[in-house]
């Protein structure tokens, strides 16, 4: 089984830009991932129908860090309608590739993304 990781898993993983907490945030969202029981908490800031801010908080191996911490920098700055369209393919592309043992991980990140989204759809009838 190998998992060693590439230089920028590795950098995610060791210094995530994006972990932490908003404090009022206008949306969670939170995903187990069934596979590995791994568990990711989103924090959503919200203006003009864009991603202000996103912060998480990942429990789960360097695979799940990293790709949590690269799912949000690909969804900050973008409509809720583009953030919607974040998938595992994408993520996996911009950390240039996990162990494929590892791929799953990149899952945690689209689902809580989408989830948190949701809801604040949900939540103001948008």
């Amino acid at each position: 089984m190998n998992t060693d990781y590439n230089k920028i898993v590795k950098q995610h993983f060791l210094n995530p830009k994006n972990f932490g907490v908003i404090k009022n945030p206008d949306s969670i969202g939170e995903v187990k991932n069934p596979v590995c029981n791994d568990i990711m908490k989103v924090y959503l800031k919200i203006k003009d129908n864009k991603i202000k801010d996103i912060k998480f908080q990942t429990m789960g191996c360097g695979a799940a860090i990293a790709s949590s911490d690269i799912a949000c920098t690909l969804v900050k700055g973008k409509t809720l309608q583009q953030a919607m369209k974040i998938d595992k393919k994408k993520i996996l592309q911009k950390l240039k590739g996990l162990p494929r043992i590892k791929e799953h991980c990149s899952l945690l990140g689209e689902k809580a993304i989408k989830s948190a989204i949701s809801n604040y759809l949900d939540k103001n009838k948008l």
